[in-house]
């Protein structure tokens, strides 16, 4: 019997655009049945974000009553990076739960893009990362009362969408690593985003950083998302002047993106050569 051949990333051409988004919903479709399956795990960690946060925004508080800005400041430190953290575990323990539910080798065989696959995971960690993030946002305002009366929500919207995409790269890129270490990729997964905590910005401004962390800043996605943010609703500058962040996060997007889906083709053709497919390390 003839081997399938290994799927291999293509550009699609016009005419197969729509046919390729309405594929990928299939994917975003299953990811939120998995999703209501493990509803009691839902709850852990949405709690765990909220006390998270709230423990970091109590440190604020705890400077005294002049101490809103700060508040503020890691309230958009925590909800945030909550954020990104969604989309980029969701992206990169992709294979994580195609081996927890058995479903390894039929995902990865299937007679699908990988363009498709990738685009389904992607379009429900972001979606799925925003509903977390609304959850979030409803708790702490009832523990704390912030002002965003000079906030730009129409800048931020932006920074936060175009944050998104250069954060998709960055996770396509990480899920190699549970496709070539069956037993300890996903632990490597959080190597990549204790780096990314550390070195953006989260609770704190990159300048009281080593220099050699600062460099590592700037070609972190997550600074630029985390400064836009903190312009637009600390400071509420206006849309045409955050090309600062906008234009490093697109640039980061557009090469990222492309770079990720080459390393995911060309790990999962030497998983498969290895049979590094399988439903357990």
């Amino acid at each position: 019997m003839a081997q399938a051949k290994p799927a291999r990333w293509r550009l699609p051409t016009r005419s197969n655009v729509w046919r390729e988004i309405r594929a990928s919903y299939a994917f975003v479709e299953r990811n939120f049945f998995l999703v209501k399956r493990y509803w009691g795990w839902e709850i852990a960690f949405l709690i765990f974000n909220i006390t998270s946060s709230l423990s970091v925004m109590y440190i604020g508080k705890a400077q005294g009553t002049d101490a809103n800005n700060l508040i503020l400041y890691l309230g958009i430190g925590t909800v945030v990076w909550a954020y990104l953290r969604a989309v980029f575990s969701n992206i990169s323990e992709m294979i994580v739960w195609e081996r927890w539910e058995g479903t390894i080798e039929y995902t990865m065989m299937a007679p699908i893009s990988r363009l498709t696959h990738m685009l389904g995971v992607s379009l429900f960690s972001i979606v799925y990362a925003l509903m977390r993030t609304v959850l979030l946002l409803i708790a702490l305002f009832l523990f704390f009362d912030v002002d965003l009366s000079h906030a730009n929500a129409g800048g931020a919207l932006a920074i936060i969408l175009v944050g998104s995409l250069s954060f998709v790269g960055v996770g396509i890129m990480a899920a190699v690593l549970p496709l070539l270490f069956t037993e300890r990729g996903e632990e490597m997964t959080f190597i990549i985003s204790s780096l990314l905590l550390l070195v953006s910005g989260v609770y704190y401004p990159v300048s009281v950083l080593p220099g050699w962390m600062q460099a590592a800043a700037n070609i972190s996605p997550a600074t630029y998302v985390l400064e836009g943010m903190r312009a637009t609703i600390l400071d509420g500058t206006s849309t045409s002047h955050l090309g600062q962040y906008l234009i490093p996060m697109a640039i980061i997007g557009a090469l990222t993106i492309p770079l990720g889906m080459f390393v995911f083709t060309s790990v999962e053709r030497y998983a498969k050569r290895t049979g590094r497919l399988k439903r357990s390390g």
